[in-house]
């Protein structure tokens, strides 16, 4: 009859809660004493409710008396049951009242509040770091442990996070799940394939702040940026020289060492840098890949291209700085300025 009139005549002295069974009052009252009267025979864990007991034993012995009738998963308390099913309903009974979003479970909405309030109560004790989850929080923490529990059973190489070792195993598998729908170009994760689409696009979404000149890539405005600022980070440890590219370091080290990786199959010559060899091969396959829009005449090399250009654009970009008179190549300048050199 309590059920309907809402009485509660038991009530608790410390803290007033009232209930309306007595034996809810006893339990309640355990929350008090600290008194946990149901231990488990297996473990010798203690618990303040025999229904609690009765949930941990499940844990010992597998027993999952809960099922789903869609798919046949089974679960060990009602609740996780209930939980599971709303994939199959769609209810997503817990909604953010400030976007809307909503959701299955009411921890994923407590996680999701986070992104709004900015509240971030997990802190690192090493670092001060702080973080929205506490999972976030153990994943960081790694980084001052050196903990890397996720092993490569192919190579050995560890690492701190799952996901990081399911992409690496990619590497032995040759596994290229995401593929360019306008070029069936492959790669292994989705931000290989989200960058190589830009090259389809044309997003540029990398913008310097000195002139405005857009990049498709992060690296692409690093280096960009060394332009106006003069960085050059890149040293060399034989003579002193520096470069604002890593890759410019690296064939500039091939003249101390007289490295000339690059060879011609057709007549041996050697090259210190592919470029030079690409273009080198052009001799033997007589390939001209650059042609002028204006005429049709074909070349081998870009720059002789721009050269040829300047025949139908009239431009002269070299001038004599004696007499003003302009060349449109830099080796009839200097051809020119012998005559007020040796006159």
């Amino acid at each position: 009859m309590r059920i309907h009139t809402g009485e509660k005549p038991y009530s608790c002295d410390p803290c007033g809660k009232r209930f309306a069974v007595l034996s809810n009052l006893v339990a309640h009252r355990r929350i008090h004493t600290g008194e946990k009267p149901f231990s488990c025979d297996q473990c010798g864990k203690k618990f303040t409710r025999s229904g609690q007991l009765v949930l941990h034993k499940r844990i010992h012995t597998g027993e999952k008396p809960y099922h789903c009738l869609d798919c046949g998963n089974r679960y060990m308390t009602s609740s996780e049951l209930k939980v599971h099913q709303r994939i199959h309903t769609g209810e997503k009974p817990y909604g953010c009242d400030e976007c809307g979003k909503k959701f299955t479970r009411s921890g994923q909405l407590v996680l999701h509040k986070r992104i709004h309030t900015g509240e971030k109560p997990y802190h690192c004790l090493d670092c001060g770091n702080r973080y929205m989850t506490s999972n976030e929080l153990k994943v960081h923490q790694r980084i001052h442990t050196g903990e890397k529990p996720y092993g490569c059973d192919e190579c050995g190489k560890k690492f701190t996070r799952s996901g990081q070792l399911v992409l690496h195993k990619r590497i032995h598998t040759g596994e290229k799940r995401y593929h360019c729908l306008d070029c069936a170009s492959c790669y292994m994760t989705s931000n290989e394939l989200k960058v190589h689409q830009r090259i389809h696009t044309g997003e540029k979404p990398y913008g310097c702040d000195q002139c405005g000149k857009r990049f498709a890539f992060s690296g692409n405005l690093l280096v960009h940026k060394r332009i106006h600022t003069g960085e050059k980070p890149y040293g060399c440890d034989q003579c002193g020289k520096r470069f604002a590219i890593a890759g410019n370091l690296l064939v500039h080290k091939r003249i101390h060492t007289g490295e000339k990786r690059y060879g011609c199959d057709q007549c041996g010559k050697t090259f210190t840098q592919s470029g030079a060899w690409v273009k080198h091969q052009r001799i033997h396959t007589g390939e001209k890949p650059y042609g002028c829009d204006q005429c049709g005449k074909i070349f081998a090399q870009s720059g002789d291209l721009v050269k040829h250009k300047r025949i139908h654009t009239g431009e002269k970009p070299y001038g004599c700085y004696h007499c003003g008179k302009r060349f449109t190549q830099s080796a009839n300048l200097v051809t020119h300025q012998r005559i007020h050199t040796e006159g």
